[in-house]
């Protein structure tokens, strides 16, 4: 086996510790936007000896600021706080199997801004997304509406994340990016913010910086020179997996008969939308962000 489908397999299992971190920070009374800033801010200082070392050069062009200013507000700011917000008003498994509603977005997004077809295959995943999410909310009052409402936004963002993402590398070096991503998220979060954390909560936050944030994008970017990005997109499903058992090992969380079986149908059309990705030209350089959280 290939090397590189161990390390997406291990970038996606520390994806999946996310709604863990977030669970873990909401115990100590830390806001989502306090959180998301303290990982963005961590991990910049993480990836900026990272960028030294490899050498990237920090230089951008004036003319691309507006596009990353775009690009942070969508994917840090919107995604990042929206998506541990589900999961302080809900549960891990709940936010993250609304999280992988993207591709449903991104049929969408691609067929209206880039008049993608829609195939077969497409139409299969919209329906089988559609019905997991209705089978994840069905009949469990501790899911409110809010809560609902909140994890598709936050599978909105991640499609966006995604497409944005396409655009940012294709002038600028993968790395480069997403230091400037985070750099302009970070500003968007300083005025919600609450600068003041307890001592406690420090080592969870610098952890959440360094594992699925820094040493997730650094094992992923280093698997696609390897493997193709639909083959590893479809590897990276496992995230969902692995963040539900987690959440069942450490909280105690459970999923009915019929969640499970919208969990099933949602990871298994996200599947099928990067399987058939596969039979495109790959271009790894373009998609290198895509699954990056």
């Amino acid at each position: 086996m290939k090397k590189g489908y161990l390390f997406v397999f291990l970038a996606a299992s520390m994806w999946g510790t996310l709604g863990i971190f977030a669970k873990y920070l909401d115990g100590f009374g830390l806001t989502p936007f306090t959180m998301v800033f303290y990982r963005v801010l961590f991990a910049l200082l993480f990836l900026t000896p990272y960028l030294h070392l490899r050498g990237i050069s920090f230089s951008l062009e004036r003319s691309r600021l507006r596009f990353y200013a775009l690009y942070g507000f969508f994917s840090i700011f919107l995604f990042y706080t929206l998506y541990f917000y589900t999961v302080t008003i809900s549960s891990v498994s709940f936010a993250v199997l609304l999280l992988y509603t993207a591709p449903l977005y991104s049929i969408i997004l691609g067929r209206v801004l880039f008049n993608e077809p829609l195939t077969w295959e497409k139409v299969t995943a919209l329906i089988m997304v559609t019905v997991g999410v209705l089978l994840v909310n069905w009949g469990d009052v501790r899911f409110s509406t809010k809560a609902l409402l909140f994890g598709l936004l936050t599978g909105l963002t991640y499609a966006l994340y995604g497409v944005l993402a396409k655009f940012a590398v294709r002038d600028d070096e993968p790395e480069k990016a997403l230091f400037y991503t985070l750099l302009f998220g970070m500003v968007y979060l300083l005025p919600f913010t609450n600068f003041s954390v307890p001592r406690g909560a420090v080592p969870y936050l610098l952890a959440l910086a360094f594992f699925p944030t820094f040493l997730g994008y650094v094992l992923y970017n280093h698997a696609l020179r390897e493997i193709e990005v639909s083959r590893a997109s479809i590897v990276a499903t496992v995230e969902p997996v692995v963040a539900i058992t987690l959440a069942f090992l450490l909280f105690g969380e459970t999923l009915t008969v019929e969640q499970l079986i919208g969990a099933t149908l949602i990871i298994g059309g996200s599947s099928l939308v990067h399987m058939k990705e596969g039979e495109k030209p790959e271009n790894p350089a373009g998609e290198v962000l895509e699954e990056i959280h």
